[in-house]
């Protein structure tokens, strides 16, 4: 039954070495395992697109509306062109609703990354509920955010797979002998991710570890053009009287090598992450990995990272501290956090898409849809 799939990324998300985000990460590394399906990427334009699978640019539609609706108008064009069996739309809803019901003949597979509730037309029950319903198959990255998906659904037309994030572990490079004794703060600069917790931690912890450092690697957005934000402005003085160096947006493979060197990630994150991809990575590069518990972190994690209070600075400098202190533990932790990563590698999360491709194909072909 696999055939040719259309892989619609999200508008403005990066597809290339040097500016993608989270999303176009993730669609690179499941792209290039494609198993029995012929996959193209379809997005908006990128100055140096990944090379090794195909990517169609989207030339957005000259219409009289915002450019979230002049892409789906590109993204169309762009599919009458390349006429897949399957078509996977990642993180947009809309989008998806949109291509399904201007291609009734084709089945749609939707995957989020995200809070549903959040986005347009899945912010109520009456929406998801018909999300559900039209779409040959609607998948989660974590078990939350299917429970996020069916809130206030009583009977759902169709229950939400669960398809992780995958990692993959042969860009994740060497770690040292000896790591380094740096504390690691990797994400987006933003009061959700709890960037200003970990300079406050921060201002507890390293008065008290002379030989230790701490860097935050991130900006307000992905890619080498985030803006100047006035939270950003704020945490640099106090980052720089902490002594906790800020450098910016990095491309993915620097960030990997960082986080292999680093002797603790700390991921204060304050929402509730809908997964939490930095900390995969943070696992898979075996760094002892201090996390928060909320949202789908713990599905990631498990027992292989230390849990923290991300409202607690001084809560989350003692647990730096001791780590700093504890060698054995922060070994054991690289340990477990290696063999936690191993549940998320490419080719287990790569057959688990093609199971999932290939039951939208089979639901529609049995004629389980509903009219659009």
């Amino acid at each position: 039954m696999p055939g040719k799939v259309a892989i619609v990324l999200p508008p403005r998300e990066g597809f290339g070495p040097h500016e993608a985000g989270a999303i176009g990460i993730i669609v690179h590394s499941l792209a290039r395992h494609s198993g029995g399906f012929e996959p193209t990427v379809i997005g908006s334009a990128q100055s140096a697109p990944f090379t090794d699978v195909p990517f169609r640019s989207v030339r957005p539609a000259w219409l009289p509306a915002n450019y979230a609706r002049r892409y789906a108008g590109g993204v169309a064009k762009a599919l009458d062109g390349l006429v897949p069996d399957l078509i996977e739309v990642h993180n947009r809803p809309d989008l998806a609703l949109f291509l399904a019901r201007r291609n009734p003949e084709r089945p749609v597979l939707l995957i989020l990354n995200n809070d549903p509730h959040g986005m347009r037309l899945a912010t109520t029950p009456e929406q998801r509920s018909e999300l559900l319903a039209t779409l040959a198959k609607v998948a989660t990255s974590s078990a939350f955010l299917r429970g996020r998906l069916l809130n206030n659904i009583p009977s759902p037309d169709r229950i939400p797979s669960v398809l992780p994030n995958p990692i993959d572990l042969a860009k994740i490079p060497p770690s040292p002998a000896e790591r380094a004794e740096k504390i690691l703060f990797v994400g987006r600069i933003v009061r959700d991710k709890g960037a200003d917790t970990f300079v406050a931690a921060c201002a507890r912890a390293l008065p008290l570890l002379p030989r230790w450092s701490a860097e935050m690697i991130g900006a307000d957005r992905f890619g080498p053009r985030s803006p100047e934000t006035p939270f950003l402005r704020a945490l640099r003085p106090l980052a720089r009287q902490t002594g906790v160096a800020m450098s910016g947006y990095r491309p993915n493979a620097e960030v990997l090598a960082a986080m292999a060197r680093a002797a603790i990630v700390v991921m204060p994150s304050r929402w509730s992450e809908p997964f939490g991809l930095t900390a995969l990575e943070a696992l898979a590069c075996g760094a002892a990995l201090l996390c928060s518990p909320r949202g789908g972190l713990p599905e990631v994690y498990g027992q292989a990272a230390q849990r923290i209070d991300p409202d607690s600075p001084a809560a989350i400098a003692e647990a730096i501290v001791a780590l700093a202190h504890d060698p054995a533990r922060r070994a054991a932790l690289g340990e477990a956090g290696r063999a936690r990563a191993e549940l998320f590698a490419v080719p287990r999360i790569a057959a688990a898409l093609e199971a999932l491709r290939t039951e939208a194909l089979d639901t529609w072909s049995r004629g389980m849809r509903r009219p659009i």
